[in-house]
């Protein structure tokens, strides 16, 4: 289990990498451009009507293609009747494609503003998530296939969340390394330096797990008969995973935004230097993981459901402080006030981090079980790809709302790239995301974990009975054949 962790921390410092650092890099801000030489390689400023750049237009174009790439891969994962698996075989074909075009999104062939930039980011960023679906679609729905017991399952998706958790702190780093080095390599080469240790890094760990992990001899699955559509139709026509997925695209707006939104909250709302940040993050990203030894236990007394109903209202209650800062007051410049709010943000999210980090991925995996046992077919890929569309629906809806919100109050320059957030617009960030949070408390209130539950009891009772039905079965035809061969023996 620990060894499929690993697979994690690879995908997870490439997804970070691009979260991080792809509107830094080609979008750097004035003060990059006039102290360090950083290039405007695509054209700056809000110019898409107003509101959008043109860096924007073009991931919110691949997230469009993204969508339609899931459901087929998974599609494609679930019928494959590889000798191999399922999964393992499109993990290792995706691995070194994905780290490869991380790298390459970098390096845009013209040191200019240029449209063939353009067309190169365009081109790579598509491809990128194409890879990256290669991998973690058919990677993901095999949660539900190695994890054969609750206890097992629980303990996967905390290992793969304390994976996620140092991937993207490792996507990070060259916040520090970068600074480091740019005095010999120039502003562009400091980063791409970084990104290409990182891939090599990354590919190496996603490779782990396709070739020291034999999915045979842990999965014994029917592969399925339905074609992409069907399949997706028969997806969400199962009404508890309506429900969650509803609740996961709020989880995700809210987290999206207070994630975003983060360094605004520390330079802005606290009045801290943007430094802080990363203290702020790592801070609350360590202290979470050490609650992820007891969430198990948790699960095991109060069960999935209310403990991630729980984690979605804690999570509003950070959001609530965040919001709160500007309405009480700025703190004066690097204050204790200021970093006390921070502090304070940081353990009250940090529990419901570790609730809302582990639990989601366990109950897709419990709905695909149980909806497997109901139907006949084994669907994980499709469920798996289903809750991925709606992590990046969420995070796309949050991204749009966040660059809405945030400058309200504000003249934002149209051909500036920083974002002008002011007090007023932090304070309304951090209202909406506790607006999402609660509704998405709200929502997954519908979902019907004892049903659920109770299907996998038997339909895995069901199993056992017919396993032991083939025994007995197996014995007495062994016991007749024995009596056949002694009468033949006796009348000879």
């Amino acid at each position: 289990m620990w060894i499929f962790a690993v697979g994690q921390l690879g995908w997870s410092m490439l997804s970070g990498i691009i979260s991080a650092w792809l509107v830094t890099f080609y979008l750097p801000v004035k003060s990059d451009i006039e102290q360090f030489g950083a290039i405007q390689y695509i054209t700056p400023g809000l110019v898409i009507g107003g509101f959008l750049t043109v860096l924007g237009l073009i991931t919110a174009l691949s997230r469009v293609f993204d969508a339609v790439t899931d459901p087929l891969i998974a599609s494609m994962s679930d019928k494959s009747k590889n000798p191999r698996g399922r999964r393992i075989p499109f993990m290792q074909y995706a691995a070194i494609p994905l780290a490869i075009v991380t790298v390459l999104l970098f390096l845009a062939p013209v040191n200019a503003t240029s449209g063939w930039n353009t067309l190169w980011i365009s081109v790579f960023i598509v491809l990128f998530y194409l890879f990256m679906t290669m991998y973690c679609t058919p990677y993901n729905a095999l949660i539900s296939e190695f994890g054969k017991t609750q206890e097992d399952r629980m303990f996967i998706s905390t290992a793969i969340s304390l994976t996620y958790f140092a991937g993207t702190m490792l996507a990070y780093t060259p916040f520090v390394f970068a600074g480091m080095i740019r005095g010999a390599v120039g502003f562009a080469w400091s980063y791409r330096v970084c990104f290409i240790v990182l891939a090599a890094i990354a590919a190496v760990c996603m490779l782990i797990p396709t070739f020291f992990l034999k999915e045979k001899e842990f999965v014994d699955t029917v592969p399925s008969e339905s074609n992409m559509f069907r399949s997706l139709g028969a997806t969400f026509k199962n009404k508890d995973f309506r429900t969650f997925a509803l609740s996961d695209i709020m989880y995700w707006v809210g987290l999206t935004l207070f994630q975003t939104g983060l360094p605004f909250f520390v330079k802005v709302s606290m009045n801290l230097d943007e430094s802080f940040t990363m203290y702020f993050l790592g801070g609350m990203t360590v202290l979470s993981a050490c609650f992820y030894p007891v969430v198990s236990g948790l699960v095991k007394k109060f069960g999935k459901k209310k403990l991630t109903i729980a984690g979605f209202l804690g999570l509003s209650l950070a959001y609530v402080i965040a919001a709160l800062i500007g309405v009480i007051g700025v703190p004066g410049k690097n204050s204790v006030l200021g970093i006390g709010f921070g502090v304070a943000v940081c353990i009250v999210a940090a529990f419901p981090m570790a609730l809302l980090g582990i639990i989601p991925q366990s109950i897709v995996a419990d709905v695909a079980e149980a909806d497997g046992y109901v139907t006949g077919e084994n669907r994980e890929g499709m469920f798996f790809a289903a809750r991925t569309f709606a992590m990046k629906f969420g995070q796309s809806l949050a991204m749009l709302l966040f660059t809405s919100l945030a400058i309200i109050g504000t003249t934002q320059e149209a051909n500036s790239n920083d974002i002008t957030a002011s007090v007023t617009g932090m304070i309304v960030v951090g209202v909406v995301a506790v607006v999402f949070c609660v509704l998405g408390a709200v929502l997954l209130t519908f979902y019907n974990e004892k049903k659920v539950m109770s299907t996998i009891d038997e339909g895995k009772a069901a199993i056992a009975a017919r396993s032991a039905a083939d025994t007995e079965n197996a014995a007495a035809d062994t016991s007749a054949e024995a009596e056949e061969t002694e009468n033949i023996n006796d009348n000879e």
